[in-house]
């Protein structure tokens, strides 16, 4: 019997991703009532979310590099830690600067998810599954955003939006309690049969692999493969999270004071593109297909599924709008579960978490950009009143982003070789 340990391992890796998502997109559900309380204009709240991603940049920087010298296992515990405290604390903030430095402190915290998600999928997982796994932790950032939308208005309404931080905040303790009590590495988890274990180290390289000092990481092809495919891609993700409440706000006139239907089911769709996408490439390579040729291709398939939002500024009726931007969302989250992969394809173990900073770090700086570029487009179309004018603008950007990313990728490396050092 091999066994099935390491799927417990991603389903704890997958709360911890809802989580996270979670306590990112509850400002975004409550921006309407915040502007109303504060006197936010869009570039004040351009203001914070950028204090989000700036953060979160540099915390990428920082936790790649330190999991993948103190383990995934305490790395994720500082990380959840961090992040939970301060989403609690949004719910002292009273000014637009407290808000910005609660979102500073969150960005920090959150930032070790996905570094030492992904280590821990390298460590637990052969290549030909990986994909999968990360698909499928990757998912909880749409179950996160798609239980946002019916806790946070019911939590609004019943206790105020300070208690709408305060409850998602904790949630973050209850995991790390699971997480320290059932994790352990491979070898060392009595757990793990000795079949399992077999299976795991399955695909180990071959050869002895050197340490890769930090810095020399910038010099290799492979790096900036994750570089780019990050950079123009994840701000697609963030306008998703912290705008999107607001689009179907002023666009449809939702109420988000009310459980969202309508966000729910297009986050749940989202879900599907992470597994699927996971599970596709995985499927190619079992077919025969060479591991990069499964995953470019893959990509490349994805990048098309995410035109078809341009059509979102033709929707007469809040449902095709749902439909348009599910199918991107559900193509970026596809797009995800690859592009993280390629690293652990690509380089060995030791070196995944700080590879991921850095492609994190690349797109977080994205995603400090666009959003001062929305934040500008829509406060330029508020003030002739076509602010749904301005949104058109940001969805044609969102239907070409991935296709260049993709094309850029393939002109860096054309078969994602395996580093050697």
């Amino acid at each position: 019997m091999k066994g099935n340990y390491r799927w417990v391992v991603v389903a704890l890796l997958f709360f911890a991703t809802t989580i996270n998502y979670l306590d990112r997109q509850v400002i975004g559900l409550l921006k309407p009532t915040l502007e109303k309380e504060l006197n936010w204009s869009e570039t004040d709240y351009s203001f914070i979310v950028m204090c989000f991603t700036a953060s979160y940049a540099l915390g990428l920087l920082a936790f790649g590099k330190v999991i993948d010298k103190i383990g995934s296992k305490m790395g994720y515990a500082i990380s959840i830690i961090i992040w939970s405290i301060a989403a609690m604390a949004h719910a002292l903030a009273k000014t637009t600067f407290g808000f910005g430095a609660a979102r500073a402190a969150l960005g920090a915290g959150e930032a070790g998810n996905f570094p030492a998600a992904i280590k821990t999928v390298a460590e637990w997982f052969p290549k030909r599954e990986r994909a999968l796994a990360t698909g499928i932790f990757n998912s909880g950032a749409n179950i996160g955003a798609m239980v946002a939308p019916i806790m946070v208005p019911w939590i609004l309404g019943a206790y105020g939006w300070e208690e709408a931080f305060i409850i998602t905040g904790a949630i973050g303790f209850i995991w790390l309690a699971l997480w320290w009590w059932f994790y352990e590495v491979p070898a060392k988890h009595t757990s793990v049969t000795t079949e399992e274990l077999a299976h795991i180290q399955s695909e180990e390289e071959t050869t002895e692999v050197q340490p890769i000092a930090w810095g020399k990481l910038f010099g290799y092809r492979q790096t900036w493969v994750f570089i780019v495919g990050k950079f123009f891609t994840d701000p697609i993700w963030w306008f998703f999270l912290f705008w999107l409440p607001s689009y179907f706000s002023t666009t449809f006139a939702l109420d988000l004071k009310k459980p969202s239907l309508h966000l729910a089911i297009l986050f749940t769709c989202t879900s599907i593109g992470s597994i699927g996408g996971g599970y596709i490439s995985g499927w190619l390579m079992k077919k025969g297909w060479p591991v990069y040729k499964a995953r470019k291709y893959s990509m490349f398939f994805f990048a098309l599924c995410a035109v078809p939002i341009i059509g979102a500024r033709w929707a007469t009726d809040i449902w095709q709008a749902v439909f348009l931007i599910s199918i991107a969302a559900s193509a970026h989250q596809a797009w995800s579960a690859n592009i993280f992969t390629t690293v652990s394809d690509m380089f060995p173990k030791h070196a995944v978490s700080s590879v991921v900073g850095i492609g994190g770090l690349a797109g977080s700086l994205g995603g400090v950009i666009f959003p001062y570029i929305i934040g500008v487009i829509l406060d330029s179309y508020k003030a002739d009143n076509a602010l749904s004018a301005g949104y058109n603008v940001i969805f044609v950007a969102c239907g070409c982003a991935y296709l260049f990313a993709w094309l850029l990728i393939h002109f860096i490396s054309p078969k994602m070789e395996i580093v050697k050092s």
